[in-house]
């Protein structure tokens, strides 16, 4: 008995050593790679964050709908609307997380009206946008795709249109569906029925339907000072990826520190010159990000739209991608829809209604170059909301061209501004509230001048 003690002690003596080895490495090659690691993984801690309330945490109030369950976005977006910050009101989104360890999942679209923009962006969990399925990329005629994780092997089923494969198991679907105006909700509601998903197995009416594991799904942490604890979660994220292959050494190298090892990341375990180094790492990582946002992103250097895209677009430029995670979570990647930010004037004061009436003009030729529509919405910048006003007016889209005052030479004025402009023009006033105030110019579809800059959006203009 007194030996096999020994031998257990022995043996959890051995185990405690090899649990506390996980970070194998000296601190300063620690913090390094520790650096890596956070830049890394970013994006995966946002997405997560996101999946957790949507279809996790059944408690929480963002929940949507379990896995490889589509949920819908129908609500009417006014200037009562409180609910929605920065809503977008004239498309409604659908949301779907997929899990495709145990199988594919089968997406199918419904036949839509060619004059209704819709679209269906997929995005792996680095929240790289790695396939659209629409108007777009797809067409009108509706279709089934079979939505696919890094390891299934199998033949195309038929009636499958096409095989989309996504670098990881765990995927977000995000479906954007057009709505014309107030009347239209029903037919859009009628559109976003017909999407629907299915399991490999159902669609091919199986008797014996694969399952994944249970998984324990973690918590995410809401500190907003992030500690080694976050390499907890980015290693229990890559189970769901295998390496890319421009990424197998850099797989290696976060292994060192005990992350996409053979065991599980413990934070708890770590010595404390070992936590203190990855800390560093951390705390490193955020003030090159912070630099990068500064002299790139918020200086124009970088467009934003270089922050969004599939994984060739994005060219493995890991601190972009962290930057798009953080700026724009889930945005559309360029080809798919541009959106412009409208926060200052022509001389780069913010705008702000209580004095001052704006105008935005665009040429004869210069109206948003778009195959799908274009809209210019604004909000109150104190609330981020709708602003409420007695025309119910809330943005102009390209929908509404045929029923606009055009200027003599053929171009497009929209009056900003909290007073009528009177009413021969009232067809062209956005209301603005007594206060500072943004707008948002949304491009689906954008036509090849939009990104290569031959179409540049005018400036909003103070009016004397």
């Amino acid at each position: 008995m007194k030996s096999h003690a020994l031998l257990a002690f022995c043996f959890g003596l051995a185990f405690a050593v090899v649990a506390r080895a996980e970070v194998k490495v000296e601190p300063l090659e620690a913090e390094a790679i520790a650096k890596e690691a956070y830049i890394y993984g970013y994006p995966m801690l946002e997405m997560y964050k996101t999946l957790y309330i949507q279809a996790i945490d059944t408690e929480s109030t963002a929940y949507q709908a379990p896995l490889n369950r589509i949920a819908h976005n129908t609500d009417v977006y006014n200037g009562k609307t409180t609910a929605v910050q920065s809503p977008i009101p004239d498309t409604r989104y659908s949301f779907a997380w997929l899990d495709l360890r145990a199988e594919p999942i089968i997406l199918t679209l419904p036949a839509v009206d060619s004059e209704r923009y819709f679209s269906v962006q997929l995005s792996d969990i680095f929240t790289q946008n790695f396939a659209y399925l629409g108007s777009r990329t797809t067409g009108s005629k509706g279709g089934r795709y079979l939505i696919a994780g890094p390891d299934w092997q199998g033949p195309t089923p038929e009636n499958v249109d096409e095989v989309v494969r996504s670098e990881s198991s765990l995927v977000y679907a995000l479906y954007r569906t057009q709505l014309f105006d107030a009347r239209d909700m029903a037919k859009m509601r009628q559109v976003q029925q017909g999407y629907t998903l299915q399991t490999l197995s159902r669609y091919l009416k199986l008797e014996a339907r694969p399952t994944a594991a249970k998984l324990d799904w973690p918590v995410p942490s809401p500190d907003p000072s992030p500690t080694p604890d976050v390499f907890r979660l980015i290693d229990f994220l890559l189970q769901f990826a295998p390496p890319h292959p421009t990424e197998v050494a850099l797989r290696r190298r976060l292994a060192r520190i005990g992350i996409n090892s053979d065991q599980p990341f413990y934070p708890d375990r770590l010595t404390a010159n070992q936590y203190n180094a990855l800390q560093a790492g951390i705390n490193d990582a955020r003030a090159e990000f912070a630099t990068f946002k500064s002299a790139e992103v918020d200086s124009g250097q970088i467009p934003t739209t270089e922050l969004f895209g599939d994984r060739e677009h994005l060219a493995n430029n890991y601190l972009a991608r962290y930057a798009g995670a953080a700026v724009g979570l889930f945005a559309a990647s360029a080809e798919e829809a541009n959106f412009i930010g409208y926060f200052n004037d022509e001389y780069q004061r913010p705008l702000n209604g209580i004095r001052t009436r704006y105008s935005l003009h665009f040429g004869k030729d210069q109206l948003p170059p778009v195959d799908a529509f274009w809209s210019l919405t604004l909000y109150d910048a104190n609330t981020q909301l709708l602003i409420d006003n007695r025309l119910n007016r809330y943005l102009v889209n390209s929908r509404m061209l045929d029923r606009l005052q055009r200027d003599p030479d053929g171009g497009l004025t929209l009056h900003l501004q909290r007073l009528s402009p009177g009413i021969a023009m009232e067809s062209n006033w956005l209301p603005v509230p007594p206060g500072p105030f943004y707008g948002v110019l949304r491009l689906y579809e954008p036509k090849p001048e939009v990104a290569n800059g031959q179409w540049k959006p005018p400036a909003i203009t103070v009016l004397p």
